[in-house]
């Protein structure tokens, strides 16, 4: 009895992980509006793409959760070849995050503040699931609609597990109120 629960464990986790694999948010035409668009830094075109999704007015402003507090308006505005009005309209940045729990304080903070219902996630595909359970643990009862746009992203498997296994580890733990 105990083997056939432990495979039956087994088969689950694994069926969990496929899921987790095989359907990553993809990116979202931008025609899909939001209130606000969230970007979480720490990987390749997530910036990127939420300034490309915040000129085509998918959303009134743009958050970029996570930004290293010595990073200034004018070099983003440089680096990504957009005026520096951009980010004077419609652009914040976040400095206060430097890790998907407290980007998830962050943006829930900033939604807070500007009393959004509806967000767009910017991040990478396999960070997306991980990243939304943190910021509705941080949302708690509000009702705030999380759009996911996920960065396509490819790679290899053992980065892919660690993934899936902190999404799974915090996943259990907000649903303990942890």
């Amino acid at each position: 009895m105990l083997g056939r629960l432990v495979a039956f464990g087994i088969v689950a986790v694994i069926g969990w992980f496929a899921w987790f694999v095989l359907a990553m948010p993809a990116p979202l035409d931008a025609s899909v509006r939001t209130d606000g668009i969230v970007v979480l830094t720490g990987g390749p075109r997530r910036v990127a793409r939420g300034i490309e999704l915040v000129q085509d007015k998918a959303a009134k402003r743009l958050l970029i959760s996570g930004v290293d507090k010595k990073v200034r308006p004018v070099e983003l505005a440089v680096e990504y070849k957009v005026p520096k009005e951009l980010f004077d309209c419609c652009i914040d940045l976040g400095r206060e995050a430097i890790d998907t729990r407290s980007n998830g304080e962050e943006t829930a903070a900033w939604i807070k503040r500007n009393k959004y219902r509806s967000i767009r996630l910017v991040t990478a595909a396999d960070h997306m699931r991980r990243a939304q359970v943190e910021l509705e643990a941080q949302l708690d009862d509000e009702r705030v609609e999380i759009v996911p746009d996920g960065v396509p992203v490819e790679r290899p498997l053992q980065p892919m597990i660690r993934e899936f296994a902190k999404y799974a580890l915090r996943r259990a733990a907000t649903a303990f109120g942890i």
